[in-house]
Order: structure tokens, then C-alpha cells, then sequence
């Protein structure tokens, strides 16, 4: 029984994005502390958000508790996200400063 060799061909790799994605109109990359800041942005403002509408309920201008509930929710998770966060960064710094160099 004669055996052929494998033959490599080159094969041509032609693909399209199916996210309609351009590459010349891509986000720039933002560094971890642009990222931090917006985080925390966000968090802060879903906290005002959620006092305002506190205010608002206790004068009576709100009928719909729910809103009130929701926002309350998503402040009380946000802060709790950053809590987390900020707990794991304080440990990573502990732990990288007990290290023996």
C-alpha cells in the first residue's frame, strides 16, 4: 500500500462582522481610572436619583411606589458593587504588601 503525502495548501481566511462593526469609527480605549470614575459617577447619580424620588414620594408628587422601589433597588445594588469592589482592591493591596521581596 503506497501512502500519498499531505499536501499543505494555503488557505485564505475572509470573514465579516456581523456586528456592523467599523473599524474607523471605533471608541477609543479608556484607562481603568476613566472606567473607575464613570462607575462611580454612575453609582452617585442612581443614589440622587433615588433620594429625589424619595423626597418626591414623601410630598405626595409620586402615586406609582414602584418607581420609587426600583430606584431605591438599583442605588442600594450599585453601592454594593462599589463596596465589593473597593473590599477586593484593599485585600489585593494587603496581600501584595505582606509579600517577602
Amino acid at each position: 500500500m503506497v501512502t500519498a503525502p499531505l499536501e499543505m495548501t494555503p488557505v485564505t481566511m475572509s470573514a465579516q462582522s456581523h456586528l456592523s462593526e467599523n473599524p474607523a469609527t471605533e471608541k477609543p480605549v479608556q484607562s481603568f481610572s476613566e472606567m473607575l470614575t464613570d462607575a462611580l459617577k454612575k453609582t452617585n447619580e442612581l443614589q440622587l436619583e433615588s433620594d429625589k424620588l424619595n423626597m418626591a414620594l414623601a410630598a405626595g408628587r409620586i402615586e406609582d411606589i414602584s418607581q420609587v422601589v426600583v430606584a431605591a433597588q438599583k442605588a442600594e445594588i450599585a453601592i454594593q458593587l462599589t463596596l465589593q469592589l473597593r473590599n477586593r482592591a484593599v485585600s489585593a493591596y494587603q496581600e501584595i504588601m505582606r509579600m517577602q521581596v
